[in-house]
């Protein structure tokens, strides 16, 4: 916390000039909102990309933005939104603000932000100290890791919860977002079962991710690595990443989900959900080259599952 700041009552009343930090110090005094309106638009568009939706999703942040709701954008109130708008979590947060799939926002205060708890977290897996680790056989590990999961059912739907999350961020009405960290750290739900990300800071705007991408200098592949997950190609010629990444979110989704929907799955669905997920681990290149191949994996993974629970109370 800074110090509060010096009124000299004998001259003007303004506060004594402090050091701003860069991302507070816009839009500037004076701007209208219709001019902030077009600072977040463009910004947006270097964001995400040319989206047709561009404009209401601004609408949106502009009525974020006014967060005592008086009709009025002061101009803390619209530093603090430009703020925000720097974070890709706070990003995606706004564009699945109607889906159930991030945890709702509550307020915020400057870059600063509070999101309602979520209850469960990770998606699975138990935190041991390393010292333990070091002894523990990598087979028994993975069964510790199932200990402490719900039932079945609610494994399924919390599992739906996530492929519904690669569907809403494919080619969403706000452009397409990829997953550069798939760890089940990144995931939980809450007490109805309902996935939630916890950790939004690795899932990017495509178009931001390929404009820093083709920036990075390699001389192998895995110098073309954002987060943990997003893998692309290097161009020797060039010595330069290439923009497009090697796995497509879905199969980075059936990898999190392989081990932790496959334990307790009913003897009657286990087969032919082993051999589904497989074929998703298997997708190659990015969504758009496989957009059909894509789509009916997902939509066949959705329905297997969907249907065994569907009629329990678990759903």
């Amino acid at each position: 916390m800074e110090e509060a700041p010096h009124y000299d009552l004998g001259g003007e009343m303004e506060p004594r000039k402090e050091a701003v930090p860069a991302a507070f110090n816009k839009p500037t005094k004076g701007t209208s909102v219709e001019k902030f309106r077009e600072m977040i638009i463009s910004h947006l568009e270097a964001k995400v990309g040319d989206q047709a939706n561009l404009a209401d999703l601004a609408t949106q942040v502009l009525s974020f933005t006014d967060s005592n709701k008086d009709g009025h954008i002061s101009l803390p109130e619209a530093r603090s939104t430009w703020a925000l708008l720097q974070l890709n979590e706070f990003l995606l947060a706004l564009v699945l603000q109607e889906r159930d799939h991030t945890p709702k926002l509550l307020g915020f205060c400057g870059d600063l932000y509070m999101m309602e708890k979520v209850s469960y977290s990770p998606l699975y897996g138990i935190s041991l100290p390393w010292i333990i680790e070091l002894w523990i056989p990598a087979g028994l590990r993975r069964s510790m890791e199932q200990w402490f999961t719900p039932s079945w059912p609610h494994k399924a739907k919390i599992s739906i919860g996530l492929l519904e999350l690669v569907e809403d961020i494919f080619h969403g009405p706000y452009g397409s977002f990829l997953m550069c960290d798939v760890r089940t750290t990144t995931f939980g739900y809450n007490e109805r079962y309902d996935f939630k990300v916890m950790d939004a800071r690795y899932i990017i705007p495509e178009a931001t991710f390929q404009e820093r991408i083709r920036q990075q200098r390699c001389d192998v592949d895995m110098d073309c690595l954002y987060g943990t997950d997003c893998l692309t190609s290097c161009d020797l010629t060039k010595h330069r990443c290439t923009t497009e990444v090697t796995r497509p979110n879905l199969a980075k989704a059936c990898d999190t989900l392989k081990n932790y929907i496959l334990r307790g799955a009913p003897s009657d669905l286990s087969d032919e959900l082993e051999k589904q997920l497989y074929a998703c681990i298997a997708l190659k290149g990015s969504a758009e080259q496989m957009e059909i191949e894509h789509s009916l994996i997902l939509n066949n993974l959705k329905t297997l599952l969907w249907k065994k629970i569907s009629h329990t109370k678990d759903s």
